[in-house]
Parts: structure tokens; C-alpha cells; sequence
């Protein structure tokens, strides 16, 4: 393993749980979050030599994260949706053995599904617990803007 490998090795497990986080708000099907990861993965590995360092590390992965997971959702809703009558089944067999607060878990993760990708995007970002600031500098836009957007999404995700 060569320098750079060991490099890019540990930059993964430091920011693992980040890009985990990520592909996970993009989907709930095990198999397709683990194809986001590896596709994640390829992408910062791309462009591993080229960062600049002009962002944290932190801000980098999830920029990269999140559009890997757009482009990869984008291309998803663009072929048609076929739900077989069996995955129907299953999903209200779940349903039925949930508890309250996993109704109300399912409940908020669906819809905030719903939201654009922008949208969702920041709502994450929030979840994480990160800064008004660290939220505009990773979406590009102003604290400021971050604030006013958290209070609409709180509204729209009420509406729902």
C-alpha cells in the first residue's frame, strides 16, 4: 500500500459515519445504501488528489456525499417505478408490528423523502448538528439564508 493509499484509507475511517449518514437519507433498501457508499467512495478517491484543502475535510465529504447521492437518486426516479404486490405485503406487515414511536419515526423519514433535494439536503446537514455557517458554506449559501429555509422546511414537513 502506497502513501497515498494509506492516506485516503484513513480519511475514509474518519469520515465513514458521515458518508454512511448521507447515503442513508437517500434511501431505506440495505443493498442500494451500500451501492451509494461504493459509489461515494469512488468518487472521493477520484478526487482525493486534487483536494485542495480550501474547505475542511469534513465539508468536502459531504459535498461529495451529497451530490453523489443526488445524481444517483436523479437517475433512480427517472426509470419507472414497478412495486411488486409482495413488497406491498411485506411493508404492512411491518407497519402493523411497530411501535409508536417508530410510526412517528417512519412518519418524519418519509416525509422529509419528499422534500427537494436542496431542501432535504440542509434538513440533514441540521440533523448532524452542524452550524448554521458549516450548513451554507456546504450548499453554498449565507447562515443567514440557512435560517430562514430551517424555519419554511419546519413548515412545509407541518403541512405534509
Amino acid at each position: 500500500m502506497n502513501e497515498q493509499e494509506r492516506e485516503f484509507t484513513a480519511f475514509v475511517k474518519k469520515h465513514k459515519g458521515t458518508i454512511y449518514t448521507v447515503c442513508l437519507m437517500f434511501s431505506d433498501d440495505q443493498p442500494e445504501v451500500d451501492d451509494l457508499v461504493q459509489q461515494v467512495l469512488i468518487n472521493l478517491w477520484q478526487g482525493f488528489p486534487s483536494f485542495r484543502r480550501d474547505s475542511s475535510e469534513r465539508t468536502w465529504v459531504w459535498r461529495v456525499a451529497m451530490n453523489t447521492c443526488i445524481s444517483a437518486d436523479r437517475k433512480n426516479r427517472r426509470r419507472t417505478d414497478t412495486t411488486s404486490l409482495d413488497v406491498i405485503g411485506l411493508a404492512q406487515a411491518d407497519a402493523a408490528t411497530d411501535t409508536a414511536d417508530d410510526k412517528q419515526i417512519r412518519l418524519l423519514h418519509d416525509r422529509i423523502h419528499r422534500l427537494g433535494y436542496f431542501d432535504r439536503a440542509i434538513v440533514l446537514l441540521w440533523l448532524e448538528d452542524l452550524s448554521y455557517e458549516e450548513i451554507g458554506h456546504i450548499v453554498g449559501i449565507s447562515a443567514k439564508n440557512v435560517s430562514v429555509r430551517l424555519v419554511r422546511i419546519r413548515e412545509q414537513l407541518k403541512n405534509m
